[in-house]
């Protein structure tokens, strides 16, 4: 085999190898020590969130034809990127891909929240006609916290809906886009003025738990926060505190440190009545998944030298 797939991937990337005559292993669920056996054999893995390429996965790879890895979607924390760059094992991703939908999801999480779709909804299912009063976004300030490809499309999507828009990254990127927001160096700053946060930033040392309970408290009362980024940037037993008392009005969040949650806040988060949960459906949409996969099947063609 050329290619090893470990997670569930588009058919139409399965159909792309098959086009050019890429022999593929596909074994989505594969247990750990079948795929250490398998991983050996291909020159290319590809996996998605679910399989962890760590040192060891790499290092068996690297001990037989193992020459790349693609991420199908953007986040790259489930491989060991010093490990792939000290075993010579390229490491790709597909960036733009997804862009589109995780905005969308994003703005579509703000409006729920400030609108309390989801907690209405669960009372009219019960029979009980409560018209709860929420908010427009309108005219309120967003701070977005990672003013990357996807951050900087939510800021153009906010600004359509009349709000002000606030970005808050490293100096160097603020520098680049201040076209698409107004920039904020410090963090405490940009929170005392945000009526709604969505974070968008990647988790690296620097960012893994950046919204804590010092950080939460700068917020401005009454704040909504959305997080589709990562789940570690964010402390749940802080934000479920700053819930509790009042200071966030309600959160919606498509990504959690444990996924499913089995204890702890985050599954108190989840079953809170002012957070929505969804199951990391940020890149789930039909058209982001077809070019997740033509992207990745791009990427693996070149790879193995194979003329698209």
């Amino acid at each position: 085999m050329e290619v090893l797939i470990s997670d569930r991937v588009s058919q139409l990337l399965l159909d792309e190898l098959a086009r050019h005559g890429v022999p593929v292993a596909y074994k989505p669920g594969l247990a750990r020590g079948e795929l250490l056996e398998l991983v050996p054999r291909a020159r290319v893995l590809i996996v998605r969130s679910r399989t962890r390429v760590d040192r060891e996965m790499l290092e068996a790879g690297a001990r037989g034809r193992l020459r790349a890895v693609i991420r199908a979607g953007v986040g790259l924390d489930n491989i060991d990127l010093e490990a792939a760059r000290a075993l010579g094992v390229r490491v790709y991703n597909t960036p733009e891909a997804p862009v589109e939908s995780v905005a969308e999801l994003a703005i579509g999480l703000m409006i729920a929240a400030a609108r309390r779709v989801v907690e209405l909804n669960l009372y009219a299912r019960q029979g009980k006609w409560v018209k709860g009063t929420g908010v427009e976004l309108a005219g309120k300030n967003l701070l977005i916290a990672g003013l990357g490809r996807i951050g900087s499309r939510v800021a153009e999507l906010a600004r359509a809906f009349g709000m002000r828009t606030l970005a808050y990254d490293l100096p160097e990127v603020l520098k680049t886009r201040r076209s698409l927001a107004e920039p904020v160096e410090d963090l405490c700053n940009g929170l005392s003025q945000a009526d709604f946060i969505s974070i968008h930033l990647p988790l690296t040392p620097e960012t893994r738990l950046l919204f804590n309970r010092e950080t939460l408290k700068c917020t401005k009362p009454g704040a909504i926060l959305v997080n589709t980024g990562r789940g570690h940037v964010v402390d749940p037993q802080a934000l479920l505190e700053a819930i509790e008392e009042g200071r966030i009005a309600a959160a919606a969040l498509d990504v959690l440190q444990e996924e499913p949650p089995t204890g702890g806040p985050e599954l108190e988060l989840l079953n809170h009545p002012r957070v929505i949960v969804t199951p990391h459906i940020g890149s789930q949409t039909r058209e982001a998944q077809d070019r997740i996969a033509l992207h990745a099947a791009k990427i693996t063609l070149k790879v193995l030298g194979v003329e698209p």
